[in-house]
């Protein structure tokens, strides 16, 4: 089968195209056809190295994939030949990646795809909106009526919190910049401010007096001293991104004077229960056609380097689509 993989962690120039056997499904597993798949910024992490995990060589990159069944081990109950799945826990702590023409995923981690779902924006909001919703449910406990205010909101990650915060029944505000004003509160976003402003929080607390419940930082610029003081009693800090970002000072005092709690995750480490959990609620949401995702540019799987480079340069706007 025709795969993309990497012999080495590194720059894109060690992604490598090539042959290799169509893998074997095992009792409890499924072997998928590939037919979309996405470049997350995990992917790159993983591949480069900078997030340690498993990588038994060579190792098939990609976390996501929509496709259909080709095969069910012996074992396998819950799906057969011709069923149309996804998952989005692949190509991590061991389990080779989507990027290939087939992929074998543990039952535990695959799930069927709704038939109103159109496949390649499925596959676009399957790692982000798992991300959403882990956050917003297990970490923010969430709950209607709530404000939360969403920083780089325009992004796949910060436009899948404000969609499914608005079926949540919370009132959003965000950030981002000028140009995508309208696909974020597209999404749902009440309000939505430019982040270059010089008084953004002061804007922010206009739009939200009796303060805000969580917040939500996806730009990686952690602005406590700015938020904080806005925040409500008891509201939440959900962190998630920073890699590449300069280490963020913490007023202590503000936080704990207002019992405000910080709560910092990585999906990567989400339990099968977790991702089953979020599973459920993206299903119910594509088939409803609650949730969307903007598609900025798409590749071939013989393209993996340059949709890794795009992803990383940063000039797409929008979800990166892989396909065979």
């Amino acid at each position: 089968m025709r795969a993309a993989f990497i012999r080495e962690t590194g720059g894109v120039d060690k992604i490598e195209v090539g042959e290799l056997p169509v893998p074997r499904p095992g009792p409890t597993d499924v072997l998928v056809r590939m037919e979309a798949s996405d470049v997350n910024h995990v992917d790159l992490l993983v591949r480069s190295g900078a997030y340690s995990t498993y990588t038994p060589f060579p190792f098939v990159i990609g976390r996501d994939l929509v496709g259909t069944v080709v095969e069910a081990g012996p074992g396998v109950a819950s799906f057969k030949k011709g069923d149309r799945v996804w998952c989005n826990s692949l190509g991590h702590d061991g389990r080779q990646g989507a990027f290939a023409e087939y992929a074998v995923v543990a039952t535990d981690r695959l799930y069927t795809l709704p038939a109103e779902a159109e496949w390649k924006e499925a596959v676009s909001v399957l790692h982000t909106a798992a991300t959403a919703h882990i956050g917003l449910v297990r970490e923010a406990r969430l709950q209607a009526g709530e404000t939360i205010f969403v920083e780089g909101a325009g992004g796949g990650v910060g436009s899948a919190v404000v969609q499914l915060a608005r079926a949540m029944g919370a009132r959003i505000i965000a950030t981002e910049r000028p140009e995508d004003d309208a696909w974020v509160k597209g999404c749902g976003a009440e309000a939505v401010f430019d982040y270059h402003l010089e008084d953004l929080y002061a804007q922010v607390r206009n739009a939200a007096p009796d303060g805000i419940d969580v917040w939500w930082d996806n730009s990686g610029r952690h602005h406590f001293a700015g938020c904080l003081p806005i925040m409500r009693a008891k509201g939440r800090v959900i962190i998630t991104s920073g890699m590449a970002g300069a280490s963020a000072e913490l007023p202590v005092r503000a936080m704990y004077t207002k019992d405000v709690t910080l709560h910092g995750f990585a999906i990567s480490h989400a339990s099968t229960f977790d991702l089953a959990q979020a599973a459920r609620t993206i299903n119910r949401l594509l088939a409803s056609g609650r949730l969307q995702a903007r598609v900025g540019a798409s590749f071939h799987l013989s393209e993996a380097a340059r949709a890794h480079a795009a992803m990383a340069s940063g000039s797409v706007r929008g979800r990166i689509v892989v396909v065979p």
